[in-house]
Parts: structure tokens; sequence; C-alpha cells
């Protein structure tokens, strides 16, 4: 039986980024409480044909297993830089390109990043429609970070930091169960030894 995987998908195309932080410290946390295993992947690690496809099948082989990890993994954790009132568009480019029964019942905890407090309905309003109509399980509690409660460290303000545990804490009732059902082996895409993700990203 393998181990229970966790994927964050960071929608920013900067590295470092505060939306990668969050979805670092949010898949840390997750995987740390229910014992999985982990990776983050962000837009870059998909490379530059991402933006040319059309289809899964124009990918790379590279960039295609990355897509072929997220949707196989048991849980997701996904975050976008806000701009302009919304996700990005590659972000959003990238989803188009997904099968629509491909996350069905998936745990997914939704996040999004913005320079203000302004933008904090953005997961309400934008994420949360979108991934409903993949009929993904997403979890209660949204996760939406100002520039001023997440640095590109990882620290986090202590409010923050409530709301990432009390999110994390909701995917114990989807993966409880998924923990008894016989899975077939996935392969992680690839994650940098030096960034802090690797560490909890091995078996």
């Amino acid at each position: 039986m393998t181990s229970t995987v966790i994927i964050g998908l960071s929608g920013s195309l900067n590295r470092p980024s505060r939306t990668r932080a969050l979805v670092e410290t949010a898949v840390s946390r997750a995987a740390s409480r229910i014992k999985a295993r982990s990776v983050v992947v962000d837009l870059l690690d998909l490379g530059p044909d991402l933006g040319t496809a059309r289809r899964l099948s124009d990918l790379s082989a590279v960039a295609r297993g990355t897509v072929d990890a997220i949707i196989g993994a048991d849980a997701l954790v996904v975050a976008s830089p806000v701009y302009k009132g919304s996700y990005t568009g590659l972000f959003k480019h990238l989803i188009d390109l997904i099968d629509p029964l491909a996350l069905v019942g998936k745990p997914v905890l939704l996040a999004a990043t913005g320079g203000g407090d302004r933008h904090a309905l953005v997961v309400e309003h934008q994420l949360r429609p979108l991934f409903a109509f993949f009929e993904a399980a997403t979890l209660a509690t949204g996760i939406y970070a100002s520039e001023k409660e997440i640095d590109y460290d990882g620290t986090v303000s202590p409010g923050l930091s409530d709301r990432l545990d009390r999110a994390v804490a909701q995917f114990e009732p989807h993966l409880g169960a998924r923990a008894t059902e016989p899975r077939s082996p996935r392969t992680l895409p690839p994650a940098r030894s030096s960034e802090p993700i690797a560490a909890a990203a091995s078996a």
C-alpha cells in the first residue's frame, strides 16, 4: 500500500513568491499532520510550452508527468496570486487542460495571496466555483493571505497560522478514509533540494 500523497500547486510565475511560500507552508503542515508524502510545484515547473498547449498531449514529457501527478494525488493545495481581481491567466489555462472528471471527489485546499484585504473574497468568488465545476471536495476553510501576513520565507502572522491549522485539519476526514484503500504507486514530480519542501517530500 502506498502512502498518501499531497501536492501543492502555486499559480505564480515568480520565484521567490508569497504564493509558493503559502502553498509550501500549508502542504508541510498537512503532510506532517497526516503523515503524507508531499511536493510543491509552480507554473515555472511546467516549462514554456504550457502557454501554447491546447491539450495535455502538447506538453513536454516532464510537464505532462507533473500534471499527471497533480491529477493522481490524494489531495491538493492550490493557490494563485490575485491579479486584476482574479487568479492568473496561465493558472486558469493549466486548469482548462484538465479533464472535467479528473478531480471528482478530490479534497482541495483553496488559497490565494494579494496585496491587500480587498481581494479576500477571491477564494469564494473565483476559486471555489472553478473547482466546484470539477466536483472537487473543496475544504470549507479557504485561505487568503495579504502581503502583510506572509513573507517570502514562509513566515506567517499568528492569525494566518491559525487559519492554516484549521484548514489542513479538514483534510483528515477525507484522507483517513483513503488511507485504507489500495492504490497504485505514484511518481511525484521532482522537487529541488534547495527548497524548503524537499525535506517534507521524502517518503
